[in-house]
């Protein structure tokens, strides 16, 4: 049987909340936040209901938001119980052991909550809890890296019902969006009321859990951090349009080494690679392009018989906005940055006949980077007069910090300015830039671009382009100002 899928309402009113209860469409099942309401009506949240419900009073001493008396607060969990609430939400650490016995583990949800971290005696927590007969076991635990989330693998027998299996934070997304591999009877969807929680309308329209099976192949994007990222929104909305099943996610990585442990036990097809990691994979693929070896990095994977193999769709990538825009042979481009974005620029400029500069706040790394072109470098700010085309490839003024610059005030002497930042649209560079009189390019098509050769690549599916960039102009809009959005995905 498929996992449920649980939406998480909360409100300041009992009114409130009961508006959210009846507007959680998809959902199989809602659970109810009384802790956070300044008017907690037991009954009133129960009546009307029209899908079964999970009653939660969280206290504060288990990361909740209700503050008063214990013993009102207890109160309201036996009331549930006794009102034929589907189920209640009591705490392991709470001291339910005689209500729990009294009503045989019947519509109870027996819960526990680590929000610092997976605990090493995590299989023998569960046993104690599975002992007490409760209906359903739940166990949230903070993932602080992507192996964290395999350790719930492991817990209780492969046949066993009645578990809720959570890792918290952001490298805990995929235990949310493939509850059944994590032996789940259902996830919870939800505003951020818990960690890395993801929006019911987001699970259902962009991760389409309800499609997601253990035949499902899986890919995603490694990176740190990847709040911002677009990348599922265009590669789901890809797979969907090509009928194909599979689902890609955010990977957020401690490191390369925990990825591939993560990548090998999941049975991860593929991976796009955003900052910090599109160097650190490299050395351990088995088979490269010619792009990669020349830019030391990659940003595409895909499992073999043999291991990983890489390619580099950053440098076509980038190139393809700038055609028809202006002629690079002979032209002096500046680069700003000199991260992984800058080596895919730098790279991609010079073979086509660009004269390239790169500037940074470190001298030295800016030599670095150009010194894979034979190119030249120096400490940011460029020199007026020095550029025709000026590339950020650096973060500075992707949302929230949309009014910073890595140039502020110019120089805008040159004729087209490039910056792959592409949340917001119009970033402080450009608009800066646009009132000089330059021409410029944000950085939303060159993510697109590269995402278009990455599925490709992937599945031999030709999707076009504008499925791709649709979705991401759909998540910009829902993630309004929640977070940055820069070059570190965008130059991957």
């Amino acid at each position: 049987m498929r996992a449920r899928l649980c939406a998480t309402v909360t409100g300041r009113t009992m009114a409130e909340l009961r508006a959210r209860r009846d507007r959680a469409d998809g959902a199989d099942l809602v659970e109810l936040r009384l802790d956070g309401v300044r008017d907690p009506d037991v009954a009133g949240a129960l009546a009307g209901r029209r899908k079964p419900v999970v009653v939660t009073c969280r206290p504060a001493w288990e990361g909740g938001r209700f503050r008063g008396a214990e013993e009102e607060r207890r109160n309201l969990l036996r009331q549930a119980l006794a009102l034929g609430a589907d189920y209640v939400d009591l705490e392991w650490r709470g001291g339910f052991e005689d209500l729990i016995r009294a009503r045989r583990g019947r519509n109870v949800v027996l819960s526990m909550h680590d929000f610092e971290r997976m605990p090493g005696d995590l299989a023998d927590r569960y046993r104690a809890m599975r002992a007490t007969g409760a209906e359903v076991v739940k166990v949230a635990a903070r993932a602080r890296c992507l192996t964290d989330t395999l350790a719930l693998r492991e817990v209780g027998g492969a046949a066993e019902a009645g578990r809720v299996l959570v890792a918290m934070g952001p490298a805990g997304v995929p235990t949310r969006v493939l509850p059944d591999r994590f032996g789940s009877c259902w996830t919870y969807a939800g505003e951020g009321v818990a960690p890395g929680q993801i929006g019911l309308r987001r699970m259902l329209d962009e991760f389409r859990v309800r499609a997601v099976s253990d035949s499902t192949a899986l890919y995603g994007v490694l990176g740190a951090p990847l709040g911002h990222s677009v990348s599922p929104a265009m590669h789901n909305a890809a797979f969907a349009s090509a009928g194909c099943d599979a689902v890609y996610l955010p990977l957020e990585a401690a490191g390369a080494d925990d990825f591939w442990t993560f990548a090998r036990r999941m049975g991860l097809r593929g991976a796009s690679v955003t900052a910090p990691f599109k160097e650190a994979v490299a050395p351990d693929l088995t088979r490269t392009d010619a792009l990669v070896r020349r830019v030391g990095a990659a940003n595409t994977l895909r499992a073999s018989g043999r291991g990983w193999e890489g390619i580099n769709t950053d440098v076509p990538g980038f190139l393809e906005p700038l055609a028809g825009r202006m002629t690079l042979g002979g032209s002096r481009a500046a680069v700003l940055g000199a991260g992984g974005a800058a080596r895919g620029v730098v790279v991609a400029l010079a073979e086509a006949g660009a004269q390239v500069t790169v500037w940074a706040r470190d001298a030295e790394r800016a030599a670095g980077v150009a010194r894979l072109v034979g190119g030249a470098a120096g400490a940011l700010p460029p020199r007026p007069g020095s550029w025709d085309l000026l590339v950020n490839t650096t973060p500075v003024g992707a949302t929230p910090d949309s009014g910073r610059s890595p140039l502020p005030g110019g120089p805008f002497d040159g004729r087209l300015v490039y910056d792959l930042v592409y949340n917001p649209p119009a970033t402080r560079l450009l608009t800066e830039a646009a009132a000089a009189g330059c021409d410029t390019i944000g950085g939303l098509p060159m993510l697109v671009a590269q995402a278009v050769r990455q599925f490709a690549w992937w599945t031999d599916a030709g999707v076009p382009p504008e499925v791709f960039e649709a979705a991401a102009r759909r998540r910009l809009a829902a993630a309004g100002d929640a977070g940055p959005a820069g070059p570190g995905e965008a130059g991957r």
